[in-house]
């Protein structure tokens, strides 16, 4: 599941991977909140964490996750990734080129930081 993050700096999202994820994760909780965002500021600055309790994607999720990322590349600000698990630095790495706005991945211990560069800090 996708559990949002209450506790976030004004103009940032967060996110946190939990177990499986699924489509209905998208539709049901990601989806609306960035929705409202863009609304309200015309931006995506999210924080996204996929920590130790995270699973897997299921097969629905990752083509949720491919039309999630085809948003207008406009609307995309700072992306901050919290993971230690190698396979998804990777995965950044390689789309990071590609990806609109801009994305950084942190270490699981350095949560605050990402969410302070995803608010604009430097």
């Amino acid at each position: 599941m996708i559990e949002q993050l209450a506790s976030m700096p004004a103009g940032v999202l967060g996110f946190r991977a939990v177990g499986t994820i699924e489509p209905d994760d998208y539709r049901n909780v990601l989806d609306p909140a960035v929705d409202a965002q863009v609304q309200a500021t015309g931006k995506i600055n999210m924080v996204y964490i996929v920590g130790d309790d995270f699973d897997r994607y299921s097969l629905g999720a990752l083509w949720q996750d491919t039309k999630f990322g085809m948003r207008n590349p406009r609307q995309w600000g700072r992306i901050a990734v919290v993971t230690n698990h190698d396979w998804l630095r990777h995965a950044m790495a390689i789309f990071a080129p590609i990806t609109p706005g801009q994305t950084r991945v942190f270490d699981v211990d350095q949560e605050t930081e990402a969410i302070a560069w995803a608010a604009g800090a430097d």
